[in-house]
């Protein structure tokens, strides 16, 4: 398969809107690797450092972010026409799936590691993410020590 230079432009342009700096496909023995360069973080990238999850403890002891561990496009629920997997105000326990994120044509599902409320869903379905993408803010439950 070869790419045209139009699909290879909307790739790019895909890049610039999602704020991604770096892009690489791979069909067969063929691959595309397209990088931007720049001296200017991009949102994504300042939303990564500003919401470390250790950070974000600090300011808020009982807040916690989920972060994507990918690059890949956020889906809310496991099919189109289904609810989504959390909503705000939904109480979550380790393991419970969050939402999927779709790498390389694979569906990783998200769980969460802690027991909390989802305060804040940080992206919209189908919007592209990098690694360290905030994803959820969950408020801690508390505990008795």
């Amino acid at each position: 398969m070869t790419l045209e230079m139009s699909e290879i432009r909307q790739l790019a342009l895909l890049m610039r809107e999602a704020g991604l700096k770096r892009l690489e496909y791979t069909s067969g023995a063929e691959r595309l690797l397209l990088e931007r360069e720049g001296g200017v973080k991009t949102a994504a990238e300042e939303a990564a450092l500003s919401s470390a999850p250790a950070e974000t403890e600090r300011a808020d002891e009982k807040l916690y972010t989920v972060t994507s561990p990918m690059v890949g496009v956020f889906y809310a629920a496991p099919g189109p026409n289904e609810p989504p997997f959390v909503t705000i105000g939904d109480k979550v326990a380790p393991g419970d799936t969050l939402c999927i994120i779709e790498a390389m044509k694979m569906m990783n599902e998200i769980v969460s590691e802690k027991s909390g409320t989802v305060v804040e869903i940080c992206v919209g379905n189908g919007q592209i993410v990098e690694y360290g993408h905030p994803l959820f803010r969950l408020r801690l439950e508390q505990t008795g020590g």
